[in-house]
């Protein structure tokens, strides 16, 4: 089932580098999944999180505040 992977974030480098992060680990694992950035402030804050960058699977929040670790990106798409 694909998964639907959203970074919320207005753009700081630390957005950026997750978007890139989990970009690359999707695409080196073959991993079924779509990676949306969310930039837009209205819609972060519908998530209730406090800062960015975040990580939302399948609408659910797994990272927040911080630019998480490549083997824990994995993690959370197996």
């Amino acid at each position: 089932m694909k998964k639907i992977i959203k970074i919320l974030g207005t753009g700081c480098p630390k957005c950026k580098k997750t978007i890139e992060l989990v970009e690359n680990v999707v695409r080196e694992n073959k991993f079924d999944a779509t990676v949306l950035k969310v930039d837009d402030i209205v819609d972060i804050m519908k998530y209730d999180i406090l800062s960015t960058p975040a990580v939302v699977v399948d609408e659910v929040v797994m990272i927040k505040g911080r630019v998480p670790k490549r083997e824990e990106i994995i993690g959370i798409l197996l």
